[in-house]
């Protein structure tokens, strides 16, 4: 079956035309009407009002729609629907668009619209939720955009189908293009504006309005820079005063970093501000790939802490052995932490693109703001004079109410009756329609009274607003109070620091913490620290603070290793660089600033550290001594690539009371019982052995007796023993007497006696509860740290003692 055209056939008298036209031109010219209409209609904002064409029909909209503050939230899609289908036909994306960045704190410095919902997160790391989800009303500040709009003081124009009219610009009672910014990508040019400080920017303004030729050096100590809604750190100044005289320029946004222990082993930078436009998770990618790249050393571990209480936190763990102050350095340069922001004050005025400054800015604003305020003037005056026209023919009716009853009454019609009025009291025809429109009930003795004070009133009112209008010096002055009781409603304090330049950055090649000598301190409390050299620790200066008794104290390096001999006999390997450092500045010895043993050592039950000691194969030994009085000289052998090992083989029910490193070989050992013997001998009768061996007898115990303490001791050093006794009935196992005696009043015995008695018991006593011997000035503490006050030296070994003023349960001497 043959398909019939369904094509009309042209007229018989068809002329068909071909119009050649050159392909230049028409490209020349379709590329220009083009890029006129990106330019004026979508990308660049107008500077007096600061808002592109889709932020202006949003704000205005949501005005006609009475979405004000004080009324309740309506749904994102029925703004954007309103919007679109009157204002603005390019598609629902680009408005919701719109709307979600005006509702976003982290983008505007000051948001025009309350959004409820999820508006997105900086860096637009969690996009918005779609606007059937989202609701929105104007913020607090959006109704100064909008104010007095019905009162003339803006041109409208007809939308883009001529049945609504939408205005040209806001009247913006504040400078909205410096307090909130703007960028946009137009045909052949740009936009990129920073936001300001309201407070600042009004300040600026104000002061140009009273001196309009005020330089730029003057207004910049009004406004110094911008005021980030994200805070952060400009670094260089020299490129914001460059934007502001010439309107371009370019400065550098530094995130706010702060170094913390963030765990009791590590230091990390914890970044609570980040460059505008910069979210955590760009960061954070960043990071990751440099680490995998091996590009950026330093970094064990990135954790994003970030919520709704505590704002942004960013934790950048730092690996031991890593100054933080150089990792933060190569972060800033190779990661989003340091950003470069382009000044380009590219803005509409008159329908002109042009590059403004800081003060043409303000001063297209304040133009705008004038004719603003002056249109409203006349708006308000001629309201008021037609008003006051009205109560004055009013009150001419009332002051012979009972004749206008009598005409009106005896006229035929309201027409005839209008004209008789006008006639016989001289009325326009305007004051003669309202009074016969207005009720009987309204021309009372009462009324007229309200009606001669309403008329006093709006004859002042108008007075005042022809003075405004008559003088530009009063126009100015009202402007500038506007303006200032919008800085004192909505102005707030700055965020953004600004500073001149970076600092002296730390160099790369510093990135690790040098292997500096140091000393490890384990404290009576069981917290290690590290000093900052290996240089003596200061004096006893008299004052006392908690942690201050060091039980041992080693030389090391900051990236060495030193050992720490357990209660079972276990020596395990301890990190220097893994420590806490304490502070140049921190009173020595005090280890306040020092990490609880577990954090480093992983202890069995009832299992604890008796001492610390170098691995320095060099040394004479480690001595140590056992709760059954055996004595051991360890020979310093320990393999490096072994991180526990064994330094003696005790017997069932042994274990190990104290420990020391000799220094000289010609130290003292000490062993102090609980039945009161102290016994002291040369380490040089002791033996060395290989780490295996199980020791030899040092001390010679009574049945039930058992030591409680053993130390070596410096026989060239001025030395002391402290001894309390108690009873071992008691529940609580109090102290009740104690004694200091001078340690050269004990003579040296042989190895394997029985040693001497170092305190006689009271009645009631039969057991030392605590014994130490070591260099003098000995510090005493009790089980949390706090200070504790010794007894005076009693010169008597064998004496009994006097009763504590408080507890003691720790002691050591000078940690040197």
């Amino acid at each position: 079956m043959a398909r019939r055209s369904t094509k009309t056939p042209p007229p018989d008298d068809f002329e068909e035309r071909i119009l050649d036209i050159d392909v230049v031109d028409e490209m020349q010219g379709s590329f220009l009407e083009y890029a006129y209409s990106v330019i004026y209609s979508r990308a660049l904002p107008d500077a007096r009002d600061g808002m592109k064409p889709v932020h202006r029909r949003i704000v205005y909209q949501m005005n006609e729609m009475g979405l004000r503050p004080d009324r309740g939230y309506v749904k994102c899609a029925r703004v954007v629907g309103e919007v679109m289908g009157k204002l603005h036909p390019h598609g629902d994306a680009s408005i919701y668009d719109a709307l979600v960045r005006m509702a976003q704190p982290f983008s505007m410095r000051l948001p025009l619209v309350d959004g409820h919902g999820n508006f997105g997160s900086l860096g637009n790391d969690d996009p918005p939720a779609a606007m059937r989800y989202t609701e929105c009303r104007m913020a607090d500040a959006t109704s100064l955009m909008t104010e007095s709009i019905d009162e003339d003081t803006v041109d409208f124009s007809p939308n883009y189908d001529g049945q609504e009219r939408e205005p040209v610009a806001l009247p913006a009672a504040f400078p909205n293009l410096l307090v909130n910014g703007a960028s946009g990508i137009a045909v052949g040019m740009a936009t990129n504006m920073p936001p300001h400080n309201l407070g600042e920017v009004i300040a600026a303004a104000r002061h140009l309005i009273r001196h309009p030729g005020a330089d730029l050096e003057t207004l910049m100590r009004y406004v110094p820079g911008p005021d980030l809604p994200t805070g952060g750190r400009i670094v260089g100044l020299a490129g914001i005063k460059d934007a502001y005289e010439t309107g371009r320029g370019t400065f550098k946004i530094r995130a706010t970093v702060a170094v913390e222990n963030v765990t009791a082993r590590r230091k990390g930078l914890v970044v609570t501000e980040l460059p505008f436009t910069v979210g955590p998770e760009k960061v954070i990618a960043k990071i990751k790939d440099l680490v995998g790249a091996k590009k950026l050393q330093g970094i064990a571990d990135v954790k994003d802490l970030t919520d709704r209480e505590h704002g942004l936190r960013l934790v950048i763990e730092i690996k031991n052995g890593f100054i933080p102050e150089a990792v933060l350095e190569q972060l800033y340069k190779l990661t989003p932490m340091e950003e470069s922001f382009g000044i380009n004050n590219v803005a509409l005025v008159d329908g002109q693109p042009l590059t403004l400054g800081l003060k043409e800015l303000l001063e297209v604003y304040l133009d705008h703001r004038f004719d603003v305020v002056r249109r409203r003037s006349e708006f308000r005056r001629g309201k008021k004079s037609d008003r006051l026209h009205l109560v004055e023919g009013l009150l001419v009716a009332l002051l012979d109410i009972d004749e206008v009853i009598r005409l009106i009454r005896s006229s035929e019609n309201s027409a005839q009756a209008k004209e008789r009025l006008i006639a016989h009291f001289s009325l326009s025809e305007v004051q003669t329609q309202y009074i016969l429109d207005t009720p009987l009930r309204r021309l009372t003795k009462f009324d007229r009274l309200e009606l001669e004070s309403e008329r006093d009133r709006l004859t002042a009112e108008i007075a005042e607003l022809t003075r405004i209008l008559d003088s530009d010096a009063e126009l100015r002055k009202l402007v500038s109070s506007e303006l200032a009781a919008v800085a004192k409603k909505f102005g707030t304090d700055r965020r953004t620091v600004l500073l001149e330049s970076a600092g002296t950055p730390v160099p790369a090649e510093s990135l690790q913490v040098a292997d500096d000598p140091c000393r490890v301190l384990l404290s009576s409390t069981g917290l290690l620290a590290r000093t900052v050299t290996g240089e003596p620790l200061p004096e006893d200066d008299g004052k006392r603070a908690k942690h201050d008794v060091i039980v041992s104290a080693v030389p090391a390096t900051a990236r060495g290793e030193v050992g720490a001999v357990t209660s079972t006999g276990r020596l395990l390997r301890l990190a220097v660089i893994d420590l806490p450092q304490l502070p140049e500045t921190a009173a020595a010895p005090n280890l306040s600033g020092g990490a609880q043993l577990s954090e480093f050592l992983s202890l069995e039950a009832d299992e604890t550290v008796v001492c610390l000691t170098t691995l320095d194969e060099s040394s004479p030994g480690l001595a140590l001594g056992t709760l059954q009085g055996v004595v051991k000289r360890v020979v310093p052998d320990f393999p490096a690539n072994k991180e526990e090992l064994e330094v003696i083989t005790l017997k069932e029910g042994d274990r190990i009371v104290g420990g020391a490193e000799l220094r000289t070989g010609e130290e003292d050992l000490v062993f102090i019982t609980s039945d009161a013997q102290l016994l002291r001998f040369q380490a040089a009768q002791v033996r060395p052995q290989g780490r295996p061996a199980g020791g030899m007898a040092g001390i010679k115990l009574t049945e039930g007796a058992e030591v409680i303490s053993f130390t070596a001791i410096d026989p060239a050093a001025d030395a002391v023993v402290f001894t309390a006794a108690g009873s071992t009935g008691a529940l609580d196992d109090s102290v009740t007497t104690s004694k200091l005696t001078p340690f050269d009043q004990y003579p040296r015995k042989g190895r394997a006696t029985g040693g001497v008695r170092c305190q006689r018991f009271l009645k009631g006593e039969d057991v030392l509860l605590l014994a130490w011997a070591g260099a003098a000035p000995a510090r005493a503490a009790q089980k949390n740290g706090t200070p504790s006050e010794l007894p005076e030296l009693d010169p008597r070994r064998d004496g009994s003692g006097t009763p504590p003023a408080k507890p003691v349960d720790a002691l050591a001497g000078p940690a040197s």
